[in-house]
């Protein structure tokens, strides 16, 4: 498949690949609910793992310190971007349906769908640099943000937060500790309402129809359709 064929706007390639794509978003939205589950035993037991399942801020925070910085900044960096570049494709080759998404879940950034691809590009390089999350970066390639861009600001700004919050846990080395020692004092119950908030978390997401599954769902579902379609069309022609 030639690079030209994966970017096309508007234009989704062969379905295999987008069901790839798909894949690798749906692995990350799982681990993040994972990771949020089971927050409260991992920062304490298993840090790394903490921070590989959940890249969050506040994970980070608590992690950071338990890491060597080879570590930490590797295995940080690859998570934060993992279904960055996918997130970004998605809005790329289903723009209008991206767009429609975003509205439809967000307020905060649904209004950006009102102005325009051109109210979103204005404040684009911010939000891409510091807050690249699945709706930023979808409608980045939703709204015509160059690849080469979206890279640059996506890679600079991972690299920046997490140096942000690695000097940040140095600062406060004693309250993180703090905070960790409270945690695994109270583990259990801070684990079982972790875990309670996450089911219902994914229990909303299954009965939403706005919500992410049924977002990337319906992507598959959309492209399937218009394989089939595609393929009687070829049927048709061969036969007449």
């Amino acid at each position: 498949m030639s690079e030209s064929a994966l970017l096309q706007r508007g234009q989704p390639p062969a379905r295999p690949i987008v069901i790839g794509a798909v894949a690798i978003a749906l692995i990350s939205l799982v681990a993040g609910w994972v990771g949020q589950a089971l927050a409260p035993d991992l920062v304490n037991s298993r840090p790394l793992l903490a921070m590989t399942l959940n890249p969050r801020n506040a994970i980070l925070v608590l992690v950071t310190n338990q890491l060597e910085a080879v570590e930490y900044y590797t295995v940080g960096f690859f998570r934060l971007i993992f279904s960055d570049p996918v997130n970004y494709l998605l809005g790329f080759w289903f723009g209008d349906r991206i767009l429609a998404w975003v509205k439809k879940r967000s307020r905060t950034y649904g209004q950006f769908v009102d102005s325009g691809s051109e109210g979103f590009r204005k404040y684009s390089g911010i939000l891409i640099f510091a807050m690249p999350n699945n709706i930023i970066c979808a409608f980045a390639g939703a709204s015509g943000v160059k690849l080469r861009t979206f890279a640059l600001l996506n890679v600079s700004g991972t690299i920046a937060r997490l140096w942000v919050v690695r000097q940040f846990g140095g600062v406060f080395e004693s309250p993180i500790e703090g905070v960790l020692d409270w945690i695994a004092q109270y583990r259990l119950p801070l684990l079982v309402v972790s875990v309670l908030a996450v089911l219902w978390t994914v229990f909303g997401e299954f009965r939403g129809d706005n919500s992410e599954l049924s977002a990337l769902r319906d992507l598959t579902n959309d492209e399937a359709a218009a394989s089939g379609e595609s393929d009687g069309e070829a049927n048709d022609s061969g036969t007449s």
